[in-house]
């Protein structure tokens, strides 16, 4: 099958089209024919020789994709040869044919095509597990998104305003903070001309902080939000340390926590994958929420599509097309 492997850690150019043999489903898993892969911040931190590959994992870089299930492993019930499926990957996204636990698998939605499908996984079982399942946003609740027009950004605004939150957005220019109003941010906030804390505090506080940035965020994140407020890190674009002053913790009975997906136990994204299933996809049958498309790359093409990603000029998901 054609891949595209990390030939070395470095930049985009490092991401090299190569042939390697078909991988085989173990017990529980499916061989799925991918449609489309979707590029995501850890498959350049891969890239980059900086976030390896969980054991056992293959060293592909893909944590998510669309397509159709081509061999079932043992042990597999609930899926047919043939059925087009999205898939959350522990790697392996970027060849023609990939792996992964069939628990992982949700079926594509009705009336989305697998382009948009590919673009789910990844954003949704993120989203969903780090706003939902550990931060615990609530209806009414004043929830801050930070990086509002990324993939992460864009998913989380929409179930958030699905699910009854004040969603406010930073953004770096008018045309992102634009998008971010457009699907549902009641304040959009351009992080170069305004101070989110400032407009949080304003508001009463954030309920809740979905945190991707870190570094100097750190402590402006915990004066942005309200008395008993939570915050949820999930990366760190800009460093994973700062000074933070726990006093204001303590006074304030803050919460702060955090995750990262692709560590966890197959059985851990089992269970995201059921509430996603039952809470999630009805609202995407129905066409209430949908991925946010940026750009489409060919295969070959994977330096292209992270050079677009790290140049972050994009709007939401970027994806490579694989197969048919």
């Amino acid at each position: 099958m054609k891949v595209v492997e990390i030939s070395e850690p470095g930049g985009p150019e490092v991401l090299a089209p190569a042939t390697r043999d078909r991988p085989v489903p173990g017990h529980g898993q499916v061989l799925i024919e991918v449609a489309y892969a979707g590029v995501n911040r850890p498959d350049a931190l891969q890239r980059a020789g900086a976030y390896d590959p969980p054991k056992g994992a293959s060293d592909l870089p893909g944590l998510e994709a669309s397509g159709r299930i081509a061999e079932l492993g043992p042990g597999v019930t609930g899926w047919s040869v043939g059925d087009e499926v999205c898939a959350l990957l522990p790697g392996g996204g970027y060849a023609e044919y990939v792996t992964t636990p069939a628990a992982h698998c949700l079926p594509v939605p009705q009336g989305m095509g697998l382009k948009e499908a590919a673009c789910l996984p990844e954003t949704f079982f993120t989203v969903w597990s780090n706003v939902f399942m550990r931060g615990g946003l609530e209806a009414g609740e004043r929830f801050l998104i930070h990086g509002g027009s990324s993939g992460i950004g864009t998913t989380a605004i929409q179930l958030a305003r699905a699910f009854g939150a004040r969603v406010f957005a930073t953004a770096g220019s008018e045309a992102k903070c634009a998008a971010c109003r457009d699907l549902g941010a009641e304040r959009a906030i351009n992080y170069r001309e305004e101070d989110f804390v400032d407009i949080l505090k304003a508001e009463g506080g954030a309920n809740l902080i979905l945190d991707m940035v870190g570094g100097p965020y750190i402590p402006r994140n915990l004066r942005a939000l309200a008395e008993d407020g939570r915050l949820v890190q999930i990366a760190f674009l800009e460093g994973p340390k700062a000074e933070v002053n726990f006093a204001l913790a303590m006074v304030r009975r803050l919460t702060i926590t955090g995750s990262t997906l692709r560590p966890q136990s197959d059985a851990a994204k089992a269970r995201i994958a059921e509430e996603l299933l039952a809470r999630v996809w009805p609202l995407l049958d129905a066409g209430r929420i949908g991925p946010v498309m940026d750009s489409e790359f060919p295969l070959d093409d994977a330096a292209g599509a992270h050079a677009r990603m790290e140049s972050s000029g994009h709007i939401g998901k970027i994806v490579l097309r694989v197969g048919g």
